[in-house]
């Protein structure tokens, strides 16, 4: 019996020593060197992963000291040549640049592709609108419908520097279809810094980027100070909650599994 639990647990660390081979693997390419993927890209490659810039100008200075600074065998080239050498995509391309890089990356089957893009405008009354009828990242399933998109806001780029920054972790919204790909994302989510919340299917990247917009608001009232999403975790709700108030959702029986919150869930209150 002893000799068989100690091969189980060589077999179990074995498994878990090629899961983290496989996530070491992985290979990111960030397109876009602007404000957001500047931040992106070297904190992902700090948690291992190979870190590819796409670039409209891959020899330009600032994206070779992009590359420099970032490290871990990095390296920058065209878009196109980013998306395809990569195992997942993310776009940080904004409006209304992005739809043309994103139908042009060439055949993306398979591959994970992050959105975090907002397609905004100004209103006339100076507040933000949408650009689009549904959402950027519904738009970019249909440009390249055999990737696996997921839809994600990450906060802005100096959280992404210094996570901690306010004195918590900021919530980033994860929204897909595909679960093994929300489940991958909510991990790069957490590498980030930063924690992944699951916000359903792909079709709710609307209210993502709904938020989105009123992130601008106090940013084009010119306040002095705005506000980041921090969701409070509510460990009484399953103790109401009532199964026959609505019908359950597809997925309730393969719910993704994201990575463990830092509050630890409390029991149900006494009655």
């Amino acid at each position: 019996m002893l000799k068989y639990a100690a091969i189980l647990s060589l077999f179990l660390l074995s498994a878990n020593s090629a899961q983290l081979s496989a996530t070491e693997r992985e290979t990111v390419a960030i397109i876009g060197t602007g404000d957001m993927g500047d931040s992106i890209g070297p904190k992902l490659a700090e948690k291992g992963y190979r870190v590819i810039y796409g670039s409209r100008d891959p020899a330009d200075a600032s994206v070779r000291q992009l590359v420099a600074l970032t490290g871990n065998n990095a390296q920058a080239t065209t878009q196109q040549e980013a998306a395809q050498q990569a195992d997942i995509v993310v776009l940080v391309v904004p409006w209304p640049a992005m739809e043309q890089v994103a139908k042009n990356l060439g055949k993306l089957d398979g591959k994970i592709l992050i959105d975090v893009s907002i397609p905004i405008r100004q209103a006339e009354d100076g507040y933000l609108e949408s650009m689009v009828s549904t959402s950027s990242a519904q738009l970019i399933q249909g440009w390249n419908p055999g990737a696996r998109v997921v839809k994600t806001l990450l906060a802005g780029s100096n959280v992404i520097d210094d996570p901690m920054a306010l004195g918590g972790r900021v919530t980033s919204f994860v929204a897909a279809d595909d679960r093994n790909a929300k489940e991958i994302v909510a991990r790069i989510v957490s590498d980030l810094g930063l924690e992944p919340l699951d916000a359903g299917p792909l079709r709710h990247a609307q209210e993502i980027e709904a938020w989105a917009r009123l992130w601008f608001v106090p940013v084009l009232q010119k306040r002095k100070q705005g506000f980041e999403l921090a969701v409070l975790p509510s460990n009484y709700w399953h103790c109401i909650w009532q199964d026959e108030w609505y019908a359950p959702v597809s997925d309730s029986e393969n719910l993704a599994v994201f990575p463990d919150p830092e509050v630890p869930s409390k029991p149900c209150p006494s009655k």
